[in-house]
Parts: C-alpha cells; structure tokens; sequence
C-alpha cells in the first residue's frame, strides 16, 4: 500500500446491529462529537452487565474442548484465530477475522464438514414472533451480524456454506440459515439483507451518503445520542415528530415537504391524483391523516380529539392491567391490576402477583394466582395498552399449560370484554397533539405524573435484577409503585378518551 491509497473505514458486526435499528447512530458514533454522548443508562449498563456474564456462564459449560483467544486483541488475536482455522481446532472462542474493510468478533468458531460456522452468544431470545417453543423467524440484527463472519469466512477460504447460528438465553443453539426464502412469495433472504446493510454502511462511513436523525419512541430513549438527536429535530421541526411518520415516510414527502409546518399548510387534495398521492408508499387517507396530526402539533393550543365515535363498554367492575417482563432471563416476574367499580375513582384497589424469586416455580405461581384473580371478578371489562399483555400470557400458558386451557385465555383476551386501548381505540379513532402514542407521553398530556423521576419498563428490569442481586426492599416497592402508576395511567387514559370531543377530519 502506498501512501496515495485510501484506506477503508473498517465495517464491524456491532456496526451493521447498529444500522438495522437506526443508520444515524453509525453515523453519529464516527464522526459526532464524543461530548455530546449521553451517558449510558443504568438499563443499557445492565445490558452489558448481563451479556457478559451470560457469555462467561455458556463457556464454562461448552462442555467440549475448545481454544481460547479471549485474552489476546488486535492482530495478534486475528494472527492466532487463522492459525487455529488452518490447523483444524474444533471449537475457537473469542476470535478475530478480517478481510479488507470487514472486521468481526464472532464468539465462537465451530469446524464443520467443509469448513467454519460463526456463532454469537446473546443474552436474548434468538428468534421473534413464535411462541414460548421458538419457531419464530431470526431476528435482523443477529442475522446481519451473523452474514458478515460468514463473508469473512467466504474471502478467507474458511467457510462450511452461509448459515451459522445464535447460542441464546434459553440455552439453545438457533440456527440462522442466511441463504433460506422468506416465503413461497417473498424471494428475499437474509443474506440479501445483509449485503443492503453492507451497502449502507460503507456508504455511509465513506460519506457517500449523509444520514438524519429519525424520532423512534421505541428506538431512541435508550440511545447515547438521544439528547443531540431529539434537539436537532426540534430544532429542524422535522417530520418524524408526527406520531407514524417515521423514516422511510419523510423520504417519500421531504423533496416537497420539508417540516411540520410545511405539511400543516398544504392542501392534501393537491397531492392526490387518481386515487394515489404522488408520494410513493403514502396513500390518500394517511396523508390526510399525516396533514391532521401535522396542524394539531403546530397549534398553538392543540387539543386530543376522536376522528369517530368510539363504543367503549360499560361494566361495573373494571380491570386496568400491566405486566412487567425482563427478557434477559425470559421471566414475567409482575402483574399488576387496578380494580375500580361503579367507575368511581375513590374504589380503586391495586393488586400485584409478584414472582419473588427468578424461578419457573415462582414465575408459574405468579400467574396462577392472577389468572384465578381475574376470574374471580368476573364479569368484568380488561383494559391493557398495546398485545403485548396477551401476547405475553399465550406464551405463559405455553409455558405452563397446566395453569389453563388455550381457550380460557382466548375468551379471557375476546371483545368486547377486553379492550387494547392502544390498537383498538388510540390508533383507530384519536389524535393527540403528541410526538408518539405511548401510554407515558398520553397520560402525561392528561395531567398524570408517575411517581418515580425517570419511569420506563426498562427501568423496572433494571431495578428487579438490583432487588434480585441485594434483596433490598427498596427496589421491590419502587417496581410496584411503577406498575401501579402503570394501571392507573391506563385509567386516566380511558376516563380522558370517554371524554374527548368528535372532530370529523
């Protein structure tokens, strides 16, 4: 190489993670100044606590010899990793490999018929959206870091074929084929994501392409950069700040449509021809809905209302439900009801199931006795926020089937004795001059307060693994009032909507 070659920004496995949930944290983490990072918060910080010593636990239990090169680094680890290739080593741990501008840190290294497989160890689920057994599909952020050891392999002449696999939380090796169909009607594969991933990246450490911030509630109040992203798209008024206005939306509008209050002003109609709009993947009624949501957030005295009527049941007894789950040990360890009857606020009760150790025993306990809770007040009408409470006890009576039958939790979840307030009502009939729809950012815009200064579900499993590590009953109550304060939002929150008025858009 001599002294006019370019070098290659180098392209990690922790960089293409990064980019499936945001390609603007690449750039930031490159080429933003450090001192506007936020410091990590004590749940990412739990993160890495527990994945390091999820990864210590699995290696003390392989079980089979293998070579370790953990306590190398740099090129004396990527030196010693090719030799243990070239001479054969069964099992290789903490290894480095490279070839150009890749460079990855697969956990394990496992020698198969034809060549190596890579492997990540990860204190998660492998795979998502199947049940309690798995049978779910691989997860993209796994799957691209999983692609880019097995290019390495590839150029390296040291690859078996193009699949490798997870070693997860539940102690299974989840094989991730990456050259598999998505299905009969979608020809893409996994590895087809990983070279876009690829793609992007360079593209973007090159500066060939300049990223943006996009608002994500899900994505980005864990995020270093949450602090400087949130003020530059203030600041920008940018687009994303619209509830369901995410990325790929403001590329469609931003050539024609740069701001917020640009897209209060427009005339949607002037948009729209032949029954499309001219924005590609935007029909007629989400512009339309976009244009509302963009005047609500741009009036000075913007109010919540109903775009239609709403037919929300009346009963005396009334359950306001929230579960607290810590998918690192894949335990539902909380679940936390406010019962109110008569619809007289002074009649609520709270009530908790609490699994007080991280067991199957207490886990499976926990839930007998909430189920048999809210049988024993029926008839009653269920309020939750998001599936994610009926997601979870499908899984739990998957878990444990001798609790209950299948059908008893279907009946328990059926219309219109349970209500989703976040699908069934908040995304089908309001607007809320809000940035996003959380039940945080919808009570708050009512009046509620938590009690605790910085309440999120993340925090709730941050202080159940410090309750777990010191039994300091601190935290067990500060877990507790958080989901009361859960439940009770979920109230003011349907008590607020029964009172909005009609706005026809």
């Amino acid at each position: 190489m001599n002294a006019s070659t370019p070098v290659l920004p180098i392209i990690t496995g922790s960089m293409l993670y990064d980019m499936v949930a945001c390609p603007h944290r690449v750039a930031m983490d490159m080429f933003a100044n450090p001192a506007e990072r936020d410091k990590a918060s004590p749940f990412v910080q739990l993160l890495w606590e527990h994945g390091t010593a999820y990864e210590e636990q699995v290696v003390a239990n392989i079980g089979e010899p293998f070579i370790d090169l953990s306590v190398h680094s740099g090129l004396e680890k990527e030196r010693l990793t090719l030799e243990a290739m070239v001479r054969g080593e069964q099992l290789i741990y903490g290894g480095r490999i490279a070839d150009g501008d890749l460079l990855g840190y697969p956990d394990l290294l496992r020698k198969e018929a034809a060549g190596y497989v890579a492997g990540d160890i990860k204190s998660g689920a492998g795979e998502e959206g199947g049940g309690y057994e798995g049978e779910g599909r691989p997860k993209k952020h796994y799957a691209v870091q999983i692609a880019l050891y097995t290019d390495i392999l590839e150029r390296l002449g040291r690859a078996d074929r193009r699949w490798g696999f997870i070693w997860d939380i539940r102690g299974k090796e989840v094989p991730y084929d990456l050259m598999a169909l998505y299905g009969e009607r979608n020809p893409r594969r996994l590895w087809d994501d990983y070279k876009d991933c690829l793609g992007k990246a360079r593209d973007i450490t090159s500066r060939a392409i300049i990223t943006l911030p996009a608002y994500g509630s899900g994505t980005c109040k864990n995020c270093v950069w949450y602090t400087a992203c949130i003020k530059y798209l203030e600041e920008a008024n940018d687009l994303t700040l619209i509830p369901e206005l995410g990325r790929s939306k403001r590329e469609a509008l931003i050539s024609r449509i740069g701001t917020i209050r640009e897209l209060a002003r427009i005339n949607p109609a002037d948009f729209i021809a032949g029954g499309r709009t001219v924005f590609a993947g935007i029909g007629p009624p989400t512009l339309e809905k976009l244009h509302a949501r963009a005047k609500l957030l741009t009036a000075g005295d913007g109010k919540p209302y109903l775009r239609e009527p709403v037919n929300l049941p009346k009963a005396d007894v009334e359950l306001f439900f929230d579960l607290e789950v810590d998918p690192m040990r894949d335990l539902c360890y909380l679940h936390g009801f406010i019962e109110r009857r008569g619809g007289a606020n002074e009649s609520e009760r709270y009530f908790s199931f609490f699994a007080d150790a991280t067991t199957a025993a207490t886990e499976e306990m926990a839930f007998t006795e909430a189920l048999h809770y809210i049988l024993a007040t029926q008839p009653s009408t269920i309020y939750y926020y998001s599936k994610y409470e009926r997601t979870m006890y499908r899984k739990l009576r998957q878990k444990y089937p001798n609790v209950c039958a299948e059908a008893e939790i279907e009946a328990l979840f059926n219309q219109p004795h349970s209500v989703d307030l976040y699908n069934d009502v908040v995304l089908k009939a309001t607007e809320w001059p809000t940035r996003d729809f959380s039940i945080k950012t919808l009570a708050k815009q009512l009046g509620f307060s938590w009690r605790d200064t910085h309440p999120s579900g993340a925090a709730s499993i941050e202080w159940f693994h410090r309750w777990f590590e010191t039994h300091d009953p601190g935290y067990r109550q500060r877990i507790l009032d958080y989901n009361e304060d859960d439940c009770r939002a979920t109230r003011v929150l349907l008590d607020g909507i029964r009172k909005l008025p009609i706005e026809l858009i």
